[in-house]
């Protein structure tokens, strides 16, 4: 789904499932609810792989304002400090190398992370801030793509890690720089392989459904995890496998010992889950089966 700005992850899902009339739906990759892009949703047997996508990276376009800081580290929030300075492109340029690369990153208080079973968010609505411990975080690339140096506003686009906060990134450029810095919009363009092309608004999902044509907007489960290798197994290791026995590693094709996941497919053809291999057991065995 194209998520829209102000409908949380699971706002999508509930609209979802009115138009959908099924109840079993599920999402990946949270986003906040200022926020808009990629939201994987996965339907009937499929949400059983919404916990294990590969760990891939994500990519995002994000508009800023410097000058100011607030609670939120967006422009949704109480500003709680304002700033003189203003800084030119070439100021940032020249920073933005420390912000690559692994980097801890501490989560900031309005955020989904729990802590001692508390969600940070909660206790924020409750004016408590609490120490929070920092979290490694990896930034494959960020890019200026633009700055106006009289409104002190751009845009970045970063590709980076799973739990990266990007209105974090944004707050933590503008404190090295000294002049604060918040998030003004965010934009998932991509996330576990799929990008906004592949996306679908409301309305779409509303005119397949009346059209009788839904299916033509699901993806098949397997391209989730197309960064594994697959194999392909013949009718007797197929019906051994789906009765979950461990296979012979020595009697399976395309067995490479540097993985240790595959997507398996049957003698069929058809996609059945995936696999882990161990190597030192010389073992093949169900890690999930998802159809």
């Amino acid at each position: 789904m194209n998520k829209p700005s102000g409908f949380t992850s699971f706002d999508v899902i509930a609209k979802l499932r009115g138009i959908l009339r099924i109840k079993r739906l599920g999402h990946s990759g949270t986003l906040d609810p200022m926020a808009t892009g990629v939201l994987p949703v996965f339907v009937g047997n499929a949400t059983k792989a919404c916990d294990i996508l590969p760990d891939n990276s994500k990519s995002y376009r994000a508009e800023f304002k410097f000058g100011l800081s607030t609670d939120t580290q967006d422009i949704t929030g109480k500003t709680v400090k304002q700033y003189d300075k203003k800084v030119s492109h070439e100021n940032i340029l020249e920073i933005l190398p420390q912000f690559m690369g692994d980097i801890l990153q501490t989560p900031p208080m309005y955020s989904a992370v729990q802590i001692n079973g508390k969600r940070l968010y909660d206790l924020a609505r409750q004016g408590v801030e609490i120490e929070r411990p920092e979290r490694e975080i990896h930034i494959e690339s960020i890019r200026l793509e633009s700055f106006d140096e009289e409104t002190q506003s751009g845009t970045f686009f970063i590709i980076c890690s799973k739990g990266t906060y990007i209105r974090t990134v944004i707050n933590d450029i503008g404190d090295s720089l000294g002049c604060g810095g918040i998030m003004t919009s965010l934009v998932r363009t991509c996330t576990s392989g799929f990008a906004l092309d592949n996306c679908f608004t409301f309305e779409q999902v509303e005119n397949a459904v009346k059209n009788n044509n839904i299916e033509s907007l699901l993806l098949s489960i397997d391209s989730a995890f197309m960064l594994y290798p697959e194999i392909h197994l013949c009718e007797h290791q197929t019906k051994l496998y789906k009765n979950g026995v461990k296979l012979d590693l020595n009697r399976i094709k395309n067995i490479f010992p540097q993985n240790n996941i595959y997507r398996v497919y049957g003698y069929d053809s058809n996609f059945i889950g995936l696999a882990i291999a161990e190597h030192d057991k010389n073992i093949l065995k169900v890690y999930k089966n998802l159809v």
